[in-house]
């Protein structure tokens, strides 16, 4: 039988019954086929608990995974205030799931919990990986990939992302099977004949020169090279800022969209090697007063530049995330994508953001569900490891 992978998408009033029509979609694709897999992501206007219910009545029961969306979309389009599934029928795969409480008090007890069930390994499939959903406001993005090298071995890999709340940024959720909880980890660990496939890129270029974080605690940066964090924003992206947003950064106010805007489309890039940086978001940040706070941990002494991400360059690197993996399937078919996509590409793109997706769409020509996120997570061999900020990330499933 191999792998097959099919989506659905859908909006309504009701959480259940719209889950139910999402999954009814992805089902009538599987010509009967058994469900061994869900992965669902589902905007902040539902009832998550609801969601799941009426996705799982329809897949009887099936393991499910997924989280809270800022954004949702499959291969037939993008959507706000929807629910997208996924459902995997396959033979060559096989999935377990777990979820845990606790990510903000401590991560590696959190993960470890949530993976506490999960077997050492599998016989016949000798290749493991993991589908990772967090809480996307604990401020534990880097600390919770960590963790997972920590529980699980520095050896494994992993995709996932971060949840969303429609950028309400009050509460989000993450899913496994029929729980949807909040400062939480959910886990998916994959065993497969044939390993799965991760790429990682983002679009952002430095505008700014090396710059020291001199005074911080946890993810909130008071001092960069001695100055307030505010101020060494504004020296470095006034120009940029002014040309290609049209944002005056003199006339910035306190918990104003504009504010949100600039720091969204301004963010930080952590050098990683060569010309390639992580980015870290800084768009929660709701004063001009001097702090900046991030979407993770940021410790003193870390060494950031700013960054700039012209739009083209976000579409651009959506496409070259596709094409990387199909260049490293090396001709081995593939079923399916789960795409972790941050919700700043989406501010940034506004109402291009589709031409993002469509790029990556036409690149692996096979079904795929995603959402944007408050950061996406990847570990694997020759990728930016770790974290990421308004980045794609890619999961491909093989056939």
């Amino acid at each position: 039988m191999g792998t097959k992978f099919v989506t659905g998408l859908a909006k309504g009033s009701s959480g259940c019954a719209v889950g139910k029509e999402a999954a009814k979609m992805a089902l009538q694709k599987l010509s009967g086929s058994k469900v061994n897999l869900s992965v669902v992501f589902s905007s902040s206007k539902y009832n998550y608990q609801e969601v799941i219910k009426g996705i799982r009545e329809i897949t009887d029961n099936a393991p499910l995974i997924g989280c809270s969306s800022a954004g949702e979309f499959t291969e037939e389009g993008v959507q706000n205030g929807s629910v997208v599934c996924a459902l995997i029928s396959s033979d060559t795969h096989k999935f377990f799931t777990g979820i845990a409480k606790g990510l903000r008090e401590d991560e590696i007890n959190c993960v470890r919990e949530a993976a506490k069930d999960f077997p050492m390994s599998v016989e016949d499939y000798p290749y493991q990986s993991y589908i990772l959903c967090g809480d996307g406001l604990a401020g534990k993005g880097e600390e919770t990939a960590l963790a997972m090298l920590s529980v699980l071995g520095a050896n494994m890999k992993f995709a996932g992302g971060s949840a969303g709340d429609d950028l309400k940024m009050l509460e989000t959720a993450s899913f496994a099977d029929d729980k949807a909880l909040s400062d939480a980890v959910s886990l998916a660990f994959v065993a497969s004949k044939k390993p799965l496939v991760i790429a990682v890129r983002h679009g952002h270029i430095p505008i700014s020169p090396p710059l020291t974080i001199t005074k911080s605690e946890a993810n909130v940066v008071y001092e960069v090279d001695g100055k307030p964090a505010f101020e060494v924003w504004k020296r470095y992206a006034a120009e940029d800022a002014k040309k290609f947003s049209g944002i005056d950064v003199n006339k910035l106010q306190d918990c104003s969209k504009e504010l949100s805007d600039f720091f969204t489309r301004y963010e930080a890039g952590l050098y990683v090697d060569g010309t390639n940086y992580k980015i870290r978001w800084c768009g929660t940040t709701a004063t001009t007063s001097g702090p900046i706070s991030f979407a993770t941990s940021m410790p003193e002494g870390t060494v950031l530049r700013i960054m700039a991400s012209p739009k083209e360059n976000q579409i651009a690197s959506a496409r070259r995330s596709a094409e990387m993996v199909v260049e490293s399937l090396r001709g081995v078919k593939l079923a399916g994508a789960v795409i972790f996509d941050c919700v700043v590409r989406g501010v940034i793109l506004q109402d291009e953001f589709h031409k993002a997706i469509n790029a990556i769409k036409e690149a692996l020509k096979v079904p795929f569900v995603g959402l944007e996120t408050y950061g996406e997570f990847a570990m694997e061999t020759g990728q930016m490891s770790g974290f990421h900020n308004t980045t794609t990330v890619i999961l491909a499933i093989p056939g």
